[in-house]
């Protein structure tokens, strides 16, 4: 995938994060959860922006591996707020959907990254 096209994708979800922490805090006034999820949900996007400026492979693998392990906390924290019954199900899995997607992307390429990584260094 391209890395302006995943970037793109992940500023969207960056914006959804940043609108559910908003109807999490004034609306359903919960804080500590939403706040988790406003921290992981939004570091998938910076450190993807990171990668993209990253000077070497090693750098790249290391951003883009961060990035893999936020989408996946964010999962985690959608889902809790899920099951709590702080977030709608039907917004819960919409988000997940996305958030699924990126943690797919992010594994290919970071995956990817270290077999070529491998293979230049022999």
């Amino acid at each position: 995938m391209d890395s302006n096209n995943l970037y793109k994708k992940c500023y969207a979800f960056a914006i959804r994060i940043v609108k559910a922490h908003q109807h999490l805090s004034t609306e359903k006034r919960e804080f500590t959860l939403s706040k988790q999820l406003l921290r992981s949900g939004t570091s998938i996007g910076a450190n993807v922006a990171e990668a993209n400026g990253g000077i070497s492979v090693a750098d790249f693998s290391s951003k883009i591996s961060l990035a893999y392990k936020e989408s996946l906390e964010t999962k985690y924290w959608l889902s809790l707020l899920r099951d709590t019954g702080y977030l709608e199900v039907a917004v819960a899995e919409s988000m997940l959907i996305d958030a699924d997607e990126l943690s797919k992307i992010l594994f290919s390429i970071l995956k990817s990254t270290r077999i070529n990584s491998r293979e230049s260094g022999k």
